[in-house]
């Protein structure tokens, strides 16, 4: 399974955030029907939010104008017939306590299963700790100290700064760098198996890691590399600045210009 990793780097304009996480039931195609209900919760911010999308549930984070925090869930359930769907539907309790965002539910099995995916609205400065199975994850301009790990699922990072680290297994890379350099300590993004797309901004300044085991490098853009170009660059651009750290174990990379 490939899957994608975005990153966009802090420096775009600050767009308004739009509420996209919606839902339809039906038949997903394996016999069993699926019952979908999306819910909303608001709760007080202190400062950091850790979220975990369990089994199957995707998480998205974007930034917002308020202080609160606005919580977007959509609840899915499958199981046999419409009925006993909506009844395992239920049973799934979102919970928001002590700066935490999980679900609980019936225990899955072939005949009924559930999962729930968020988007979260935080505000512009947060902390976060993101974690998902068999789910993708996407944070888009947020600032703070972030923290993600996805397992098959691909990530998408947009618009941050701070400190932000995490891993993605059985997915792409996808970075993409906004303004004239990091605005923060750090970014270190990596991938187990998949291929690794970095674009940069013209007159970009920073640190740059990135590596590759089993793949190749493809540089689609000027830039002046002290050393030769392997399997691995190290190197800094412009005037240098805070690390830029991304690498791969099964996979290639691309390193090209920003849309």
């Amino acid at each position: 399974m490939k899957m994608l990793l975005i990153v966009l780097i802090a420096g775009w304009p600050v767009m308004a955030q739009e509420k996209t996480l919606a839902c339809n039931d039906g038949n997903q195609g394996n016999r069993l029907v699926r019952h979908c209900e999306m819910r909303e919760q608001t709760v007080a911010f202190s400062g950091r939010l850790s979220i975990d999308g369990g089994t199957n549930g995707g998480v998205s984070v974007k930034a917002w104008d308020q202080g609160n925090v606005l919580v977007r869930s959509r609840v899915e359930a499958q199981a046999g017939d419409a009925g006993t769907a909506q009844a395992v539907s239920s049973q799934i309790r979102v919970n928001l306590s002590a700066g935490q965002v999980t679900a609980s539910g019936p225990e899955s099995n072939r005949a009924e299963s559930w999962s729930v995916s968020y988007e979260i609205f935080v505000p512009r400065q947060a902390d976060l700790s993101i974690k998902t199975n068999n789910g993708g994850i996407s944070i888009s301009q947020v600032r703070g100290t972030i923290q993600f790990e996805a397992t098959n699922g691909g990530v998408t990072l947009k618009g941050l700064a701070g400190d932000v680290e995490g891993k993605t297994q059985n997915g792409g890379l996808r970075i993409e760098l906004a303004g004239a350099r990091w605005d923060g300590a750090k970014l270190d993004a990596r991938t187990t198996n998949g291929g690794i797309t970095l674009a940069l901004p013209e007159n970009y300044s920073a640190h740059l890691e990135t590596a590759t085991v089993h793949g190749n490098v493809d540089i689609a853009m000027p830039m002046t590399v002290h050393g030769e170009i392997g399997r691995r660059i190290s190197t800094d651009l412009g005037s240098g600045g805070a690390t830029i750290h991304v690498e791969t174990t099964n996979g290639g990379v691309k390193i090209g210009r920003a849309l």
